[in-house]
């Protein structure tokens, strides 16, 4: 292949230029607000579940303290119905004053067991409430700094963008100087190596850094400017300068 000797130079302004979008790419890839984002959203997904177990334990509870509450009240208000039947005289049979003497005992002791009954869930409530409220808060402060750290995402997304768009336009300004099938293998090496030219400098390759055999270089000095040469290290395209050592 041929082509002028200022086209070939041309690839290497091409070459640094797509150094900087791969390097652009890489630290669009590698953000660490990235990173810190996807901790804190898997820490965010299960703390969201904790918090539902820790609110649907504390309505549980809520609810089995009120049963329990109305049991109680049933309770004590048929033992003050059966102490107002006793106060009142109404009852004149001794084997009737006796078993109603007895259910009143009876219930008061019902509600005694009741009472301790609601204060044990009471205190499981209050403990389940505190920890809903407490993974409550946590969940506001991880989302609150997660929206900080996105927010550091988006600003560094935005430089690297915009160093991409001056990058991009620097290459667009540059490819219609460099002939199409000079261009085309470029672009086919690039896909291959990363890097699809490099300077030749002072007889060795920048793109592996191999330097080259008095052959080689003999081989190169006896080719024409415009003939196109290729490493015989790692096949890129060579470029010659007035530093290439030839």
């Amino acid at each position: 292949m041929k082509a002028a000797p200022e086209a070939q130079k041309r690839l290497l302004q091409l070459a640094e230029l797509d150094s900087v979008l791969d390097r652009l790419a890489h630290r669009r890839r590698t953000l660490p607000e990235l990173a810190e984002i996807a901790e804190r959203s898997t820490r965010l997904a299960r703390l969201a579940t904790d918090v539902i177990t820790a609110e649907t334990e504390a309505g549980d509870l809520a609810r089995e303290q009120a049963k329990a509450e109305s049991d109680v009240e049933a309770v004590r208000v048929r033992a003050d119905r059966d102490q107002k039947r006793l106060d009142s005289g109404q009852v004149s049979s001794a084997k009737d004053l006796s078993n109603l003497q007895s259910e009143i005992a009876s219930l008061h002791r019902r509600q005694n067991d009741l009472e301790d009954v609601v204060l044990e869930i009471m205190e499981r409530r209050e403990a389940a409430d505190a920890e809903a409220t407490r993974l409550a808060a946590e969940r506001a402060e991880l989302t609150a700094g997660l929206a900080t750290i996105e927010e550091k995402r988006d600003v560094a997304l935005s430089a690297i963008d915009e160093e991409d768009g001056q990058a991009k336009g620097r290459r667009g300004g540059i490819t219609p100087d460099i002939p199409a099938d000079l261009l085309a293998l470029y672009e086919k090496l690039r896909d291959q190596y990363g890097i699809g030219a490099a300077m030749l400098q002072h007889g060795r390759c920048q793109g592996c850094k191999v330097s080259l055999s008095i052959a080689d270089l003999n081989r190169i000095r006896a080719a024409a400017p415009d003939e196109v040469i290729r490493c015989e290290e790692c096949r890129r395209i060579l470029v010659r300068t007035p530093e290439s050592g030839l």
